[in-house]
């Protein structure tokens, strides 16, 4: 090993230690009130979901919450960690988001960023279902302002907003589902490599690629997708008021630029963050209000550690890479994604 992976390995060998020792003073020091943090607790914290970083001034009875997604839509199970933070979109940390948004009583409007191609329909189906949630109980305005891209699960998520924001050049739409696998039976017949699969029923290994898909097997899969197409078609006839027809009409799984979108009524105005935030205040009666964002790093001592070690050992070291092939050799899924 060279000189920098020993040097990571001595930090991240002291700071287990470090950690260790945290928890047990922690411990030992915590107060009778469960909800009071001691130093070392903030110090050390690595769930700082609910930490708020103010980007405009004014009013702390009345605020504006600014959400970003950025990303791919999906639930890769990791988190924060005291040893590297999490790269891109972090869906538990925002559905924490979303809940603290709803458990707040000082926030009087959502604006939420999306640059998305979309992602899992389970994890697109979650953040709308929030969204709703949150309107229904706090009666709560949400404006989107859409980035580069806001497509399949990326409008899934934007369709119940009040408005939305999104620039000539952005690309959306692509409502549809896609599930996507590979057949290399005829490539393993030439390397003679063989398949020995037991299973307990015939559509077990179904999408298996080590052999062909029968019919009876793409209708199975094919009325799963018809399924999950219909909830998307309701989800956008019900966020931008539209008939089922209507939207069915639009929704063939092509992706359209910010002028085609708004001529569809897919959005509403065109403009970026700024003016949607602008429009949000004005036709919300919030002028005045502070605005904020939450700090999902939180600004630790362990994101500090975390970012050291990220310098010294690279983003893109060898057990990322492992994961980012496995992550491409998953099972097939059903997704709201343009692309992959």
């Amino acid at each position: 090993m060279n000189a920098k992976r020993w040097i990571a390995i001595g930090i991240v060998a002291a700071l287990l230690v470090v950690s260790g020792i945290t928890k047990i003073a922690s411990t030992l020091l915590a107060s009778d009130d469960e909800n009071e943090m001691s130093l070392v607790d903030s110090l050390m914290a690595t769930d700082s979901g609910v930490a708020e970083v103010v980007m405009e001034e004014g009013n702390p009875d009345k605020r504006i919450a600014v959400l970003s997604i950025d990303g791919a839509i999906q639930d890769t199970g990791s988190s924060d960690s005291l040893l590297g933070g999490s790269e891109g979109y972090n869906h538990t940390s925002f559905m924490d988001q979303l809940e603290q948004i709803r458990e707040d009583d000082s926030v009087s409007g959502v604006l939420l960023n999306v640059n998305s191609p979309g992602g899992g329909v389970v994890e697109s189906a979650e953040i709308r279902d929030k969204i709703l949630q949150i309107k229904k109980e706090k009666k709560l305005p949400v404006y989107v302002s859409f980035g580069s891209m806001a497509a399949s699960g990326g409008y899934y998520v934007s369709a119940p907003a009040d408005k939305i924001f999104a620039s000539p050049e952005t690309l959306t739409g692509s409502i549809g589902v896609i599930m996507q696998g590979y057949d290399f039976s005829e490539l393993m017949k030439k390397v003679g490599i063989s398949d020995n699969t037991i299973k307990s029923g015939k559509y077990k290994d179904i999408m298996s690629s080590t052999r062909p898909m029968t019919a009876e097997e793409k209708a199975i899969m094919q009325s799963m997708i018809d399924d999950s197409y219909s909830q998307f078609v309701k989800v956008v006839a019900e966020g931008r008021h539209m008939t089922d027809a209507e939207v069915r009409k639009i929704a063939d799984g092509r992706i359209y630029d910010g002028r085609q979108a708004k001529a569809n009524g897919l959005i509403d105005a065109f403009g970026y963050e700024e003016q949607a935030l602008d429009a949000l205040k004005k036709e919300q009666d919030l002028k005045g209000a502070q605005v904020f964002e939450y700090d999902s790093s939180g600004g630790s001592l362990a994101s500090l550690f975390s970012s050291s070690v990220s310098q010294i050992v690279g983003q893109k070291s060898e057990a990322h890479q492992a994961v980012q092939l496995m992550n491409m050799m998953e099972a097939p899924r059903l997704m709201y994604l343009y692309g992959k």
